[in-house]
């Protein structure tokens, strides 16, 4: 069977206000919650999102947490109006490496199997299609606060746009890929 991974866009937004714009403008082209991925650290969720909409999400002895290798408590949501990603996609706090991982992504990590999580988040994110250069400049934004951002887009034409939104509107190491 061929390889049916889609292209993705994504950047790094380093200002969480600058993410929560970026995460409301693909909504408002049309996206649906369940289409937009959002990385960010434990700490960046706690510091910038709140923890009163919290809601388990994954548990410890899911299949798909034993699948990724990942153990331990699984499960949060990420506030404010990036909350609608979690609400309908899956999410996953990944412990050992302190993400919140949500979307579509979240599922393909996990579904990814012992090479998914188990490798680091650089090796999943490469997995994912994400060049290694931008894998290597999210994971490092990620440690920082940062918080990623990505989409598949529905045609060609938007996936420009969305690129040159995020490059326009604060997002870093844009990838197109």
């Amino acid at each position: 069977m061929a390889n049916t991974r889609e292209t993705m866009v994504s950047a790094v937004f380093r200002d969480h206000v600058q993410s929560q714009r970026a995460y409301q403008w693909l909504l408002d082209q049309g996206y649906n919650a369940s289409e937009v991925n959002v990385l960010m650290s434990d700490r960046t969720r706690a510091k910038y999102y709140r923890d009163d909409e919290e809601e388990p999400k994954q548990k410890p002895g899911n299949a798909a947490v034993e699948g990724a290798g990942i153990g331990g408590a699984i499960g949060t949501i990420v506030g404010g109006s990036i909350a609608a990603v979690a609400a309908i996609g899956t999410t996953l706090a990944v412990p050992g490496l302190g993400l919140v991982i949500a979307g579509p992504i979240a599922a393909g990590l996990a579904g990814a199997g012992a090479g998914g999580i188990t490798g680091g988040l650089l090796g999943g994110l490469i997995g994912l299609g994400i060049t290694e250069s931008n894998a290597k400049a999210y994971e490092q934004a990620l440690r920082e606060g940062g918080v990623v951002i990505g989409v598949v887009p529905h045609t060609g034409d938007e996936g420009r746009r969305i690129k040159e939104y995020f490059e326009e509107n604060g997002g870093e190491n844009v990838c197109y890929c």
